[in-house]
């Protein structure tokens, strides 16, 4: 099946039922131990840093990991797998002095998922699974001084964020991604940055893909980070007209509900919800059963909040399988007509009346 073929069968599929994301990458790896060693491989045995915990880099090192952990999921049930590329940009691999590997980088993780994919769907007939190619965050603010004393202080620009964006973007798309997820976003203008990056890319090699969007309310305030509310975060966004707006990370389902039907009530277009198990415990672990879990989320489609779902920090293959399960059958959120409004934000969102 061609990616035009994939895509028109997604549309097809969002219309009949809720889809499914996988869960935690990290989490998923963490069970594997793997030693400095493992991270270097025999590529990278004399690299005169330390590179463990640089979990884009086994995409190169450790191949078979990452398709195995894609394959898990998918045998959980589900439809989309998130390629292994949440720091997978020149601007995060700057902390190893890895960032000429991005773009290399991200054409693997994507081709590992489609292979992933490709398995799943032999392993039964008809399926269809898909891939979305993950820009995460990065790990520097271009909203925010990380200097307390000089408040005018950037450690990034939105250009260089742009740059970094464009070269993983081309590098997912060449890896045969059928998506594109804008996600963890704490900062609405990296967020920016990477749909600005996105769309550029599309102009350049003259077609589109879907765009997934996932912001982060980043504690109980119910605003990122970078101090947006929901509503404001929509409407800072919603002018590329994304496949789905959603929220991801730093909640667990229960304080992610309300926001969730903020979204839902506002957004006229698809809404994710891929939570954490649960809020970390004092070890920073996440205790939150599959079946616990899989009860919040299933609410949210009992109830016509969502049109996709999936698990965020410490979910597993098994509280994918439980949220998938909790789901089936269900109707998905019907798409509101949104009256035509002009719609600003700042850090609150404003709708001028008529």
């Amino acid at each position: 099946m061609t990616r035009d073929e994939r895509i028109a069968h997604l549309l097809k599929d969002k219309g009949e039922r809720i889809l499914v994301l996988d869960g935690a990458m990290g989490t998923m790896i963490q069970g594997y131990k793997l030693q400095e060693a493992d991270y270097r491989g025999e590529r990278f045995k004399d690299y005169p840093m330390d590179i463990k915990g640089n979990n884009e880099l086994i995409s190169l090192t450790q191949p078979q990991i990452i398709r195995e952990i894609h394959l898990t999921y998918f045998r959980a049930g589900a439809d989309i797998a998130e390629t292994n590329t949440f720091g997978a940009t020149r601007v995060a691999q700057a902390d190893y002095h890895m960032q000429d590997l991005a773009y290399e980088m991200n054409v693997a993780s994507a081709k590992l998922a489609r292979e992933a994919a490709e398995i799943a769907e032999s392993e039964t007939p008809g399926r269809v699974c898909y891939v979305a190619g993950v820009l995460g965050p990065t790990n520097r603010t271009a909203s925010i001084s990380p200097k307390v004393n000089d408040p005018g202080f950037r450690n990034v620009t939105f250009d260089e964020l742009v740059v970094a964006y464009k070269e993983a973007t081309h590098g997912l798309i060449e890896g045969g991604v059928d998506l594109i997820l804008v996600e963890t976003i704490f900062d609405t203008l990296n967020a920016k940055a990477a749909l600005f990056a996105v769309e550029e890319v599309f102009d350049e090699l003259g077609f589109k893909l879907p765009i997934m969007i996932s912001g982060t309310i980043t504690d109980m305030s119910g605003r990122l980070l970078s101090g947006q509310t929901p509503e404001a975060f929509w409407n800072s966004v919603a002018h590329v007209h994304p496949f789905s707006i959603g929220l991801n990370c730093a909640l667990g389902a229960k304080e992610m509900r309300p926001h969730i039907a903020t979204l839902s009530r506002i957004a006229d277009t698809l809404i994710s919800s891929h939570p954490n198990a649960g809020l970390p415990n004092e070890m920073g672990e996440y205790d939150e059963t599959p079946a616990q879990t899989a009860a919040l989320v299933g609410e949210f489609a009992t109830s016509g909040l969502v049109n996709i779902v999936g698990g965020c920090c410490g979910t597993t293959p098994g509280h994918i399988h439980a949220i998938a399960e909790a789901v089936k059958g269900l109707h998905p959120r019907d798409v509101p007509e949104i009256e035509r409004r002009l719609r600003l934000s700042g850090l609150e969102s404003f709708t001028a009346a008529d």
